[in-house]
């Protein structure tokens, strides 16, 4: 395990906080730029230049910060109740909104984990009977102003892992209770007794339920699609946690089924403040090596030209997320994940024409995200532009072969994240956080891969690499404060351009190799206080950030 001698010993107490709106409810070491000879490479590329300032165009939208995946104490396997883990997110930590997603289970505490009587409840009735009417309450309270809070759920995909689910009715949108209720009724294997008989009647006459096999889990995303086909998300978890949990073919039917449904995948996953990095606990062996975590992003978005690159290389839509995760964070001799915005961010920008929940679905469907740890950056503007044409992550940029496209990078880090030492100390270590390197990342977009066919099961895609790499050496400051860089290079093919940053230089033992991170080892330190110091250290040492792509699309 590597420390930081100046970080352990620094001890001293701003988390940035973006502003938001409305309330949630239910309704029913230095390197070089990468070598032009790459065969993978954009034709004629330049060496990073010199930026210039961009002109700044009318703000149409605002970024915010959030949280896609937490547990409260009405998970069983969760130990904080409500208010503690909202008080932690919006008070402490700053978020702009949460979904709060407990397992489609079945719950056996309310919100203040109080035994429910005559429990336990199948979750969805759980949430609409104690969760939700919670959240109103402490909301018209006074607590939690101008934040956005839903409830969602985490559902156990049959022969699959787990999937968070969010489903929305009304205007405004908000949480459809008796949506979920449903949805757990047909794709869980809850006893019928749990639900209300008069439901149960009318949903049998819908057809049997699903909850045993993989096509089951296809026939959930399809349901999802048929009933809310504009107002639900499913989003992978945690994907490579358990073995054999996925395929390629799996994530392209899910996708093909539901693009505006399943449309994402929470590569940097929560949980790490687990000893096995993100609760990762595949055996330690060569085999096990996609079910591992790389400076706690999973292999999905980790490895390049991996699975998230054969999906963007079929031309798909398909965002990578951060999320906390949270169950607790220490009890006793356990550890398990930092509180949602402590640790992990994802930024999602939001178009000023939506408001509450329609606008955070928009934007996550935008892919005009970029996710980060440990407050390693927080502010992100990447886009590629042709003379006045421009489009931003998630977004595509049209343009006809031989033109010159210029890809600008600017960023922003603060001045300090939530590192504190001694664990939940109060002694914040107060070292800035500091991008050692940016890696551009590009791959070419061919046809989609059909289903049936052996390039629909292909993991990887081999055209993607490393096609530039900047430094402070490589960007400037510029007038807004931003660390500005730009790449400019002639199209000649449709490709996506997505960006990696972290702290770390190029070959640090132990954590990377040319750049790349590697896997992520167990923190094995016995006693337990100096455990968890050493796995908050080491998440600390070991930061990362990871933008969605820009698709630049070539015709004639």
């Amino acid at each position: 395990m590597r420390y930081s001698k100046s970080i352990i010993a620094a001890a001293a107490s701003v988390v940035v906080a973006l502003g938001f709106y409305g309330c949630g409810g239910s309704d029913d070491a230095p390197a070089t730029p990468a070598s032009p000879s790459s065969p993978s490479q954009p034709s004629n590329p330049t060496n990073p230049t010199t930026p210039t300032d961009p002109v700044k165009p009318a703000a149409t939208g605002r970024w915010t910060t959030g949280d896609l995946h937490m547990h409260t104490i009405e998970s069983d396997d969760a130990q904080n109740k409500l208010s503690t883990v909202l008080d932690q997110t919006f008070d402490k930590f700053g978020l702009d909104w949460t979904a709060i997603t407990n397992h489609l289970r079945t719950s056996s505490r309310d919100q203040d984990g109080a035994t429910i009587a005559g429990g336990p409840l199948a979750y969805s009735q759980a949430m609409a009977t104690y969760e939700i009417p919670a959240v109103k309450q402490l909301q018209a309270n006074g607590r939690y102003a101008n934040k956005l809070i839903f409830s969602a759920f985490e559902w156990d995909m049959p022969t699959h892992d787990h999937v968070n689910v969010g489903i929305f009715t009304g205007s405004p949108l908000a949480t459809a209770t008796k949506a979920a209720n449903e949805f757990e009724y047909f794709f869980t294997n809850r006893n019928a007794a749990l639900f209300d008989p008069v439901d149960v009647s009318a949903w049998s006459a819908k057809g049997a339920r699903t909850f045993s096999t993989h096509a089951d889990a296809v026939k959930a995303f399809a349901w999802l699609r048929d009933n809310y086909p504009d107002t639900s998300y499913a989003l992978i978890n945690h994907p490579s946690r358990n073995v054999g949990m996925y395929t390629a073919a799996n994530y392209r039917e899910f996708n093909d089924t539901a693009p505006n449904i399943a449309f994402g995948v929470e590569g940097m996953v929560g949980n790490q403040m687990e000893p096995n990095r993100g609760g990762y606990t595949a055996a330690y062996v060569d085999a096990n090596l996609k079910n591992r975590v790389y400076g706690g992003v999973d292999y999905v978005v980790a490895q390049v030209g991996g699975i998230w690159d054969a999906l963007l290389g079929d031309g798909r839509r398909f965002w990578n997320v951060a999320d906390s995760d949270h169950h607790f964070k220490v009890i006793g001799s356990n550890s398990s994940g930092y509180y949602p915005g402590e640790y992990a961010k994802t930024y999602v920008w939001l178009e000023n024409k939506y408001t509450g929940v329609k606008a955070v679905l928009e934007g996550m469907r935008s892919g005009k995200m970029f996710s980060v740890f440990g407050d390693l950056i927080n502010a992100l503007d990447f886009n590629a532009a042709n003379g006045a044409n421009k489009s931003e992550m998630g977004g595509e940029l049209k343009v006809k072969a031989g033109e010159t496209v210029t890809v600008t990078i600017r960023f922003k880090s603060p001045d300090r994240n939530n590192f504190e030492y001694p664990l939940d100390s109060g002694m914040n270590v107060n070292v800035r956080p500091t991008v050692n390197h940016v890696d551009l990342i590009a791959g070419d977009v061919t046809p989609r891969a059909a289903a049936g066919t052996a390039d629909y099961s292909k993991e990887t895609n081999d055209s993607t690499k490393v096609i530039a790499t900047f430094t402070s050496t490589d960007w400037k400051l510029d007038a807004d404060g931003y660390n500005t860089m730009t790449f400019t290079y002639k199209a000649t093919k449709s490709q996506y351009f997505r960006l990696r940053g972290t702290n770390l230089g190029m070959n640090v033992p132990g954590e990377t190799s040319n750049g790349n991170p590697l896997p992520d080892l167990q923190t094995s330190v016995t006693e337990d206080t100096a455990r968890f110091n050493a796995i908050n250290a080491r998440n600390y040492n070991d930061l990362w950030f990871y933008s969605n792509p820009i698709f630049v699309t070539v015709g004639s």
